[in-house]
């Protein structure tokens, strides 16, 4: 499932190098890319470790991802997806308020990586076939729950991910809450 990495952008196999250097062995998961569909394996049957696969050589999809991972406690990340509920694209006025409740955080925390990795974040309803965009409350909830993190501490294995795309991209400084502003976010 892990597509031909030959043909990935260098910034998307560095990207999973850096997380399969830190959790292949102490968290038994690996990243990789060429998915149809963004989904987490747990370790099951034909696989020896957890998979979090992302979309095809997104950049972007595999930092979601990983930010899904990182927030996601021990028995969550023995569930396929992590047990999370999903309505594909064509959500409904209140599927997509239950579908922002959820994402906060994970699209907080892809935007923490983002920074570190000197790559730009754009806010996402991923809700492409109706007319519902990002909310404003939920760019607002996005930019507030970065700044709570920046303050305060990430996630163990958020912290640790974090500090390494920042030494390998460069991106400084990505813990300054004047990086997360709601102008900032693109939709």
């Amino acid at each position: 499932m892990s597509g031909d990495t030959a043909t990935f952008d260098p910034r998307t196999c560095q990207l999973m190098g850096v997380f399969n250097d830190l959790f292949a062995d102490s968290c038994n998961t690996l990243l990789s890319g060429g998915g149809e569909e963004p989904v987490y394996l747990p370790a099951e049957g034909r696989f020896d470790c957890h998979q979090l696969i992302f979309r095809q050589d997104y950049f972007s999809s595999a930092l979601h991802e990983i930010a899904h991972w990182c927030i996601a406690g021990e028995q969550r990340r023995q569930w396929v997806d992590f047990g999370y509920w999903y309505r594909p694209d064509g959500r409904s006025v209140n599927e997509q308020s239950a579908f922002e409740r959820v994402e906060i955080k994970p699209q907080a925390l892809e935007w923490i990586f983002s920074v570190a990795a000197g790559h730009r974040f754009q806010i996402s309803a991923d809700n492409l076939s109706s007319e519902i965009g990002a909310s404003d409350a939920f760019a607002a909830a996005v930019a507030e729950q970065a700044h709570s993190w920046c303050v305060g501490s990430l996630p163990a294995r958020a912290a640790l991910f974090a500090a390494s795309l920042s030494e390998v991209f460069g991106g400084l400084d990505y813990l300054n809450p004047c990086h997360y502003r709601v102008d900032s976010l693109g939709s």
